[in-house]
Protein backbone atom coordinates (compact mmCIF):
# COMPACT_ATOMS: atom_id res chain seq x y z
CA UNK A 1 0.00 0.00 0.00
CA UNK A 2 1.18 3.24 -1.12
CA UNK A 3 -0.72 6.51 0.86
CA UNK A 4 0.08 10.36 -0.16
CA UNK A 5 -0.81 12.53 2.30
CA UNK A 6 -1.03 16.02 1.40
CA UNK A 7 -0.64 18.99 4.17
CA UNK A 8 -3.03 21.36 4.23
CA UNK A 9 -3.97 23.31 1.09
CA UNK A 10 -3.74 26.86 1.43
CA UNK A 11 -5.60 29.31 -0.87
CA UNK A 12 -7.37 28.82 -4.44
CA UNK A 13 -3.91 28.84 -5.88
CA UNK A 14 -2.84 26.07 -4.19
CA UNK A 15 -5.53 23.82 -5.33
CA UNK A 16 -4.47 24.61 -9.11
CA UNK A 17 -1.09 23.95 -8.30
CA UNK A 18 -2.26 20.26 -7.28
CA UNK A 19 -4.55 20.51 -10.43
CA UNK A 20 -1.46 20.90 -12.43
CA UNK A 21 0.93 18.13 -10.57
CA UNK A 22 -0.48 15.41 -8.90
CA UNK A 23 -1.18 13.32 -11.03
CA UNK A 24 2.32 13.09 -12.32
CA UNK A 25 3.72 12.66 -8.86
CA UNK A 26 1.32 9.81 -8.31
CA UNK A 27 2.88 8.01 -11.26
CA UNK A 28 6.41 8.57 -10.47
CA UNK A 29 6.10 7.35 -7.07
CA UNK A 30 3.45 4.57 -7.80
CA UNK A 31 0.55 5.84 -5.38
CA UNK A 32 -2.55 4.03 -4.78
CA UNK A 33 -4.44 7.02 -2.80
CA UNK A 34 -4.61 10.53 -2.24
CA UNK A 35 -5.39 11.45 1.32
CA UNK A 36 -5.66 15.49 1.71
CA UNK A 37 -6.11 18.14 4.38
CA UNK A 38 -8.30 21.27 2.90
CA UNK A 39 -9.59 23.01 5.82
CA UNK A 40 -7.71 26.62 4.57
CA UNK A 41 -8.19 26.13 0.41
CA UNK A 42 -10.85 28.81 0.55
CA UNK A 43 -8.42 32.00 1.42
CA UNK A 44 -7.87 30.18 4.53
CA UNK A 45 -10.97 29.64 5.65
CA UNK A 46 -12.75 25.97 4.65
CA UNK A 47 -13.32 24.37 1.67
CA UNK A 48 -16.00 25.34 -0.61
CA UNK A 49 -17.74 22.64 -2.63
CA UNK A 50 -16.25 23.43 -6.12
CA UNK A 51 -12.70 23.43 -4.82
CA UNK A 52 -13.43 19.87 -3.83
CA UNK A 53 -14.50 18.57 -6.87
CA UNK A 54 -11.34 20.33 -8.25
CA UNK A 55 -9.20 18.48 -5.79
CA UNK A 56 -11.37 14.83 -7.01
CA UNK A 57 -10.72 15.72 -10.31
CA UNK A 58 -6.96 15.95 -9.50
CA UNK A 59 -6.42 13.12 -8.17
CA UNK A 60 -7.01 13.33 -4.43
CA UNK A 61 -9.44 10.62 -3.26
CA UNK A 62 -10.39 11.88 0.46
CA UNK A 63 -10.12 15.14 2.01
CA UNK A 64 -9.76 15.44 5.59
CA UNK A 65 -11.08 19.08 7.75
CA UNK A 66 -10.07 20.75 10.94
CA UNK A 67 -11.26 23.91 12.80
CA UNK A 68 -12.05 25.30 9.48
CA UNK A 69 -14.32 22.72 8.81
CA UNK A 70 -17.16 24.89 8.39
CA UNK A 71 -16.12 28.15 6.84
CA UNK A 72 -17.91 27.77 3.53
CA UNK A 73 -21.25 27.11 4.39
CA UNK A 74 -21.65 25.85 0.71
CA UNK A 75 -19.63 22.69 1.61
CA UNK A 76 -22.36 21.79 4.19
CA UNK A 77 -24.93 20.19 1.91
CA UNK A 78 -21.56 17.94 0.26
CA UNK A 79 -20.45 17.04 3.96
CA UNK A 80 -23.56 15.19 4.43
CA UNK A 81 -23.78 13.66 1.08
CA UNK A 82 -19.88 12.79 0.05
CA UNK A 83 -18.40 10.26 2.06
CA UNK A 84 -14.77 11.28 0.16
CA UNK A 85 -14.86 14.46 2.22
CA UNK A 86 -14.81 14.26 6.34
CA UNK A 87 -14.70 16.83 9.27
CA UNK A 88 -13.59 16.69 12.87
CA UNK A 89 -15.09 13.45 14.63
CA UNK A 90 -15.05 15.15 17.99
CA UNK A 91 -17.16 18.07 16.66
CA UNK A 92 -20.61 18.23 18.24
CA UNK A 93 -22.91 15.70 16.87
CA UNK A 94 -25.47 17.50 15.15
CA UNK A 95 -22.73 19.79 12.67
CA UNK A 96 -22.69 18.66 9.22
CA UNK A 97 -20.88 15.28 7.96
CA UNK A 98 -19.39 12.47 9.42
CA UNK A 99 -15.75 11.97 11.66
CA UNK A 100 -14.40 8.77 9.30
CA UNK A 101 -14.95 7.22 6.44
CA UNK A 102 -14.71 3.85 4.29
CA UNK A 103 -13.07 3.92 1.37
CA UNK A 104 -12.74 0.82 -1.49
CA UNK A 105 -8.96 0.37 -1.96
CA UNK A 106 -7.27 -2.32 -3.46
CA UNK A 107 -10.25 -4.79 -2.87
CA UNK A 108 -11.07 -4.18 0.68
CA UNK A 109 -11.76 -0.89 2.68
CA UNK A 110 -9.39 1.95 4.19
CA UNK A 111 -10.70 3.62 7.27
CA UNK A 112 -10.18 7.15 7.40
CA UNK A 113 -10.74 9.01 10.45
CA UNK A 114 -9.96 13.35 11.81
CA UNK A 115 -9.78 14.64 15.18
CA UNK A 116 -9.10 17.88 15.98
CA UNK A 117 -6.83 18.48 19.08
CA UNK A 118 -7.77 20.40 22.18
CA UNK A 119 -4.45 22.07 23.63
CA UNK A 120 -4.03 25.63 22.03
CA UNK A 121 -7.69 25.30 20.37
CA UNK A 122 -11.39 25.75 21.11
CA UNK A 123 -13.35 22.92 23.37
CA UNK A 124 -13.77 19.94 21.33
CA UNK A 125 -14.93 16.69 22.77
CA UNK A 126 -11.92 13.91 23.68
CA UNK A 127 -9.93 12.61 20.78
CA UNK A 128 -9.09 10.01 21.82
CA UNK A 129 -12.32 8.80 23.05
CA UNK A 130 -13.56 9.81 19.47
CA UNK A 131 -11.08 7.82 17.86
CA UNK A 132 -11.67 4.85 20.33
CA UNK A 133 -15.50 4.86 19.87
CA UNK A 134 -14.66 4.62 15.74
CA UNK A 135 -12.26 1.94 16.09
CA UNK A 136 -14.63 -0.23 17.73
CA UNK A 137 -17.96 0.57 15.96
CA UNK A 138 -16.07 0.11 12.33
CA UNK A 139 -14.10 -3.47 13.46
CA UNK A 140 -13.82 -6.00 11.63
CA UNK A 141 -15.02 -3.61 8.64
CA UNK A 142 -11.65 -2.23 7.28
CA UNK A 143 -8.25 -3.71 6.38
CA UNK A 144 -6.14 -0.64 6.52
CA UNK A 145 -6.23 2.66 9.06
CA UNK A 146 -5.39 6.15 8.70
CA UNK A 147 -5.78 9.05 11.41
CA UNK A 148 -5.15 12.32 10.87
CA UNK A 149 -4.92 14.27 13.65
CA UNK A 150 -5.12 18.28 13.24
CA UNK A 151 -3.98 20.19 16.00
CA UNK A 152 -1.61 22.83 17.56
CA UNK A 153 0.17 20.91 20.23
CA UNK A 154 2.68 18.29 18.75
CA UNK A 155 2.68 16.19 22.15
CA UNK A 156 -1.12 15.81 21.49
CA UNK A 157 -0.42 14.42 18.27
CA UNK A 158 2.54 12.29 19.40
CA UNK A 159 0.28 11.21 22.59
CA UNK A 160 -2.17 9.62 20.23
CA UNK A 161 -0.25 7.93 18.34
CA UNK A 162 1.05 6.17 21.44
CA UNK A 163 -2.06 5.07 22.26
CA UNK A 164 -2.70 3.89 19.08
CA UNK A 165 0.03 2.24 18.07
CA UNK A 166 -0.12 -0.51 16.58
CA UNK A 167 -3.86 -0.34 16.11
CA UNK A 168 -4.52 2.54 13.55
CA UNK A 169 -1.96 1.53 10.31
CA UNK A 170 -0.88 5.69 9.74
CA UNK A 171 -1.17 8.52 11.67
CA UNK A 172 0.05 12.05 10.64
CA UNK A 173 -0.83 15.23 12.26
CA UNK A 174 -1.81 18.35 10.23
CA UNK A 175 -2.04 22.17 11.19
CA UNK A 176 0.87 24.20 12.11
CA UNK A 177 1.80 24.60 7.95
CA UNK A 178 5.15 23.57 9.02
CA UNK A 179 6.56 19.51 8.14
CA UNK A 180 8.25 18.17 11.06
CA UNK A 181 11.73 15.71 10.54
CA UNK A 182 10.45 12.73 12.53
CA UNK A 183 8.63 10.47 10.09
CA UNK A 184 9.10 7.08 11.35
CA UNK A 185 7.53 3.35 12.24
CA UNK A 186 6.80 3.47 16.04
CA UNK A 187 7.55 -0.10 18.04
CA UNK A 188 4.20 -1.52 16.97
CA UNK A 189 4.22 -0.68 13.50
CA UNK A 190 2.08 2.51 12.96
CA UNK A 191 3.72 4.69 10.18
CA UNK A 192 3.90 8.49 11.77
CA UNK A 193 4.85 12.00 11.44
CA UNK A 194 3.71 15.07 13.70
CA UNK A 195 3.03 17.40 10.79
CA UNK A 196 2.84 17.09 6.67
CA UNK A 197 3.51 20.77 6.62
CA UNK A 198 1.54 22.58 3.69
CA UNK A 199 0.80 22.97 0.35
CA UNK A 200 0.43 26.91 -0.17
CA UNK A 201 2.73 30.28 -0.86
CA UNK A 202 6.15 29.88 0.85
CA UNK A 203 6.59 33.77 0.60
CA UNK A 204 4.54 34.92 3.15
CA UNK A 205 3.74 33.33 6.90
CA UNK A 206 2.22 30.01 7.11
CA UNK A 207 0.45 30.82 3.85
CA UNK A 208 -0.84 33.78 5.15
CA UNK A 209 0.20 37.81 3.66
CA UNK A 210 3.14 38.96 5.69
CA UNK A 211 1.83 42.14 6.32
CA UNK A 212 -1.29 41.25 7.32
CA UNK A 213 0.25 38.73 9.58
CA UNK A 214 2.54 41.87 10.81
CA UNK A 215 -0.75 43.78 11.37
CA UNK A 216 -2.36 41.46 13.73
CA UNK A 217 0.79 40.68 15.64
CA UNK A 218 1.98 44.68 16.50
CA UNK A 219 -1.42 46.14 16.29
CA UNK A 220 -3.57 43.08 18.09
CA UNK A 221 -6.48 44.63 15.61
CA UNK A 222 -8.48 42.06 14.00
CA UNK A 223 -6.91 42.27 10.59
CA UNK A 224 -8.64 40.33 7.52
CA UNK A 225 -6.04 37.86 6.20
CA UNK A 226 -5.18 36.53 2.51
CA UNK A 227 -3.20 33.72 1.24
CA UNK A 228 0.52 35.18 0.29
CA UNK A 229 1.63 35.81 -3.17
CA UNK A 230 4.84 34.12 -4.90
CA UNK A 231 5.82 30.82 -5.34
CA UNK A 232 3.77 27.89 -4.29
CA UNK A 233 4.93 24.56 -2.94
CA UNK A 234 3.54 20.91 -1.68
CA UNK A 235 4.53 19.25 0.91
CA UNK A 236 3.31 15.40 1.09
CA UNK A 237 4.61 12.49 2.95
CA UNK A 238 4.18 9.30 1.20
CA UNK A 239 3.18 6.30 3.45
CA UNK A 240 4.13 2.41 2.37
CA UNK A 241 4.24 -0.55 4.22
CA UNK A 242 6.49 -1.42 7.11
CA UNK A 243 9.15 1.27 5.80
CA UNK A 244 10.00 4.47 7.52
CA UNK A 245 7.70 7.25 5.53
CA UNK A 246 9.31 9.68 3.17
CA UNK A 247 9.19 13.60 2.96
CA UNK A 248 8.52 14.53 -0.83
CA UNK A 249 8.26 18.17 -1.86
CA UNK A 250 7.47 19.34 -4.98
Amino acid sequence: MRILAIGDIVGDRAVTYLEERLRRVCREKNVDFVIANAENAAEIRGLNARQAERLFAAGVDAITLGNHAFGQRDLYPVLEEDRRIIRPANFPPQTPGMGYTLLPIDGGKILIMNVCGRAFMEAYGDPFASVENILKREAGNYGFSVLDVHAEATSEKLALARRFDGRINIIFGTHTHVPTADEQILPKGTAYQTDLGMTGPIDGVLGVSTEAVLERFTSLLPTRFSTAPGEIRANATLFTDNSTPERIVF
